[in-house]
């Protein structure tokens, strides 16, 4: 049996937690594989709104396990704080979330090294979420990271002590003045490993091949998006982790002959957080609207996000990158009402055009070729099957089909669950 992969294509916040939501009554294990609480899944359905940023977005039908794998890293603080919103909704995590025992764990001073390392960055600053992300990944690629697994060795708390302490001796480099109060902080970080350790703890590269061997579907979630991969985003302003579907091997311990379907998830124009070049940026009134309409917020920082056009050159490279089997189309009803609807095609790239994503596509270098479309002005959020669709949007779609050739499997007309239309 095969592990499906879905991932975002674009940087960040493309909707992959309604998918995952949706698609998991086709899966009966989901595993999350990259990440940590920099990553913020937004679910409606029922009435309620619910953001999750750790824990797989599956956690919410009745059936499916869900697995954070090895690749995840964890701050006990936050995954308390996700629990305690589980517990207000009646669910039964403790015997469906399960913890792999080498996914990192995130200390108090990981988060204070991030903030006091994008503060000394000044202008130049990349748009840390502070949540201690990248701090984490560097002790755990320099060997020095704790892990989940060590919770359950008597001498835990001395590895903390050692850490928290080489970690403080680091922040002096940094010529900042961070404030923090380190007892409160680590009290609240004892409360969370105390709510952790009532989970249960698994190797999860044993427990997920040996569930394919019994024939259980697997669907792997990735967090942010392909553009934000340490290796293919834009680096700099990149995450600390690989959001490709590469990512999806070495954070769950999953061949890549044992990899399926590859569910490309994208929005109908773009946005970003956060600092970074974003060619097909709007300044103007299009990108207000596409702003004020679709609720451009981070789940996770709060922070407005940039909007623009569809960047198709973008968007081929992360098919290509990932080897993506199916697209779905996010937030197809945000561009309701637009005249006129452009898709950037190709790049003018240092003088020349190009339809491959460069090495730099900092403005300076980079100006977005368009291709028009009509746009349509009906009303989608109440539409629930693909021949209601207006006839201006299918060619969009189609498009986007021929372009990338790489099919649309499903087109989201708003942000519930119910409003999801999935195509022949």
């Amino acid at each position: 049996m095969a592990v499906d992969l879905l991932l975002g294509l674009q940087w960040g916040d493309e909707g992959k937690g309604k998918i995952v939501d949706v698609l998991t009554q086709n899966y009966d294990i989901i595993a999350r594989f990259q990440g940590g609480p920099n990553a913020g899944h937004t679910l409606i359905f029922d009435g309620f709104k619910h953001v999750l940023h750790t824990i797989p977005s599956g956690i919410f039908h009745k059936t499916a396990l869900n697995v954070v794998g090895n690749g995840v890293v964890i701050d006990p603080v936050i995954f308390k704080k996700e629990l305690e919103n589980l517990d207000q909704h009646n669910i039964d995590y403790t015997s469906k979330l399960l913890i792999s025992r080498k996914a990192h764990l995130i200390l108090p001073t990981h988060r204070l090294l991030d903030a006091a390392s994008e503060t000394s960055k000044g202008k130049a600053k990349i748009g840390s979420t502070l949540k201690g992300i990248g701090p984490t990944y560097m002790d755990k690629t320099g060997r020095n990271g704790m892990r989940v697994g060590d919770l359950e060795l008597d001498n835990w708390k001395d590895k903390y002590k050692s850490l928290t302490k080489k970690h403080i001796k680091m922040l002096e480099f940094f010529d900042v003045d961070i404030q923090y109060d380190l007892d409160e902080l680590e009290a609240e970080f004892c409360l969370g490993i105390d709510k952790l350790k009532t989970l249960q703890f698994i190797d999860s590269e044993e427990f997920l091949n040996n569930a394919m061997k019994e024939k259980k579907s697997i669907l792997a979630e990735g967090a942010q998006g392909s553009l934000l991969d340490i290796d293919f985003g834009t680096y700099p302003f990149v995450t600390s982790s690989n959001t490709t579907a590469a990512g999806a091997c070495t954070g769950l311990g999953v061949a890549p002959n044992k990899i399926g379907d590859v569910f490309g998830i994208f929005k109908a124009y773009t946005t970003r957080v956060g600092s970074g070049p974003f060619p097909t940026e709007l300044f103007d009134e299009d990108g207000a609207t596409m702003a004020k309409v679709g609720h451009e917020f981070g789940a996770t920082t709060g922070r407005p996000r940039r909007c623009g056009w569809l960047d198709l050159v973008a968007l081929k490279y992360a098919n290509q990158v990932n080897g993506v089997t199916q697209l779905m189309m996010m937030k197809g009803d945000v561009l309701s009402g637009f005249k006129t609807l452009k898709v950037c095609t190709s790049y003018k790239y240092k003088g020349k055009e190009v339809t491959h994503l460069p090495y730099n596509i900092e403005p300076e270098n980079v100006t977005p070729v368009y291709t028009e479309f009509k746009g349509w002005s009906d009303d989608l959020t109440g539409m629930t099957s693909e021949d209601q669709l207006p006839q201006n949007l299918l060619d969009y779609i189609a498009f986007i089909e021929k372009e990338t050739e790489v099919p649309v499997k499903i087109v989201s007309v708003g942000p519930d669950r119910k409003q999801t239309i999935t195509r022949q």
